[in-house]
């Protein structure tokens, strides 16, 4: 069968499935070969949660920029220790940052969309790469509702820049769900998100929402753009 033919039939599958039973089916269908990429968000906590709960063997792994906020890297402790995980953490090149900061300058992110970019291809998108190799299925916390541009994403899809097919789990949920779930089950998260920060990156390109701005508005603040870093454009 043709990879086509196989994408409608899992979809089909995973369709009539909640999270938890998605996730374990797939662990299931790529034995070793299922990965998830957490930031920490809550949508990501919540995976985690589910992960863990269930024991299931997908390596769970994260990045570490260089610029995160502290709370985030606080949380990531927290984590690790609440549900006894260990989550990966990948870091970018030392010389691919050391250059792109010689070129641009410590914060020349600010100067241009096109600056921006790059830096969040050295500090992202080129440990996500390392981090996906060998791997078959890739599992992330996106939610439809999260930007315009992920309202269109599928359930399970594949992302052709990685080589890889992508999950998303909690595509369908809303806000609301996601806080229900984080409450009832106490999964740790971070104490950002209490002062108006909904979507957490790098400190310097993160600031907290405006009354009445997206859930996004609050990434790369400075500039128009479809506020994303590259990890998962379409």
């Amino acid at each position: 069968m043709n990879r086509k033919k196989n994408m409608l039939e899992l979809e089909e599958r995973l369709e009539q499935l909640n999270p938890v039973e998605g996730l374990t089916l797939l662990a299931d269908l790529f034995s070793g070969k299922v990965v998830f990429s957490t930031s920490l968000g809550q949508e990501d906590q919540v995976i985690t949660q589910m992960i863990a709960s269930q024991n299931l063997p997908i390596r769970i792994f994260s990045f570490d920029t260089g610029r995160l906020f502290p709370e985030t890297l606080d949380l990531l402790a927290r984590t690790e220790s609440k549900y006894k995980t260990k989550i990966q953490v990948y870091y970018p090149n030392t010389s691919a940052v050391e250059n792109w900061v010689q070129e641009h300058g410590i914060n020349g992110f600010y100067e241009s969309v096109e600056n921006r970019k790059s830096c969040c291809y050295v500090r992202k998108v080129e440990p996500l790469k390392r981090a996906l190799a060998g791997n078959e299925v890739w599992v992330t916390g996106l939610r439809a509702e999260q930007s315009p541009n992920r309202s269109a994403m599928k359930r399970i899809e594949w992302d052709e820049a990685n080589q890889i097919l992508k999950y998303n789990p909690l595509l369908d949920w809303t806000y609301e769900q996601m806080i229900q779930y984080l409450n009832e089950n106490n999964i740790p998260y971070n104490p950002l998100h209490d002062r108006g920060f909904i979507s957490i990156g790098c400190a310097p390109c993160t600031r907290a929402l405006l009354p009445g701005e997206d859930a996004r508005a609050g990434r790369w603040w400075w500039e128009e753009s479809k506020k994303e870093c590259g990890l998962h454009s379409r």
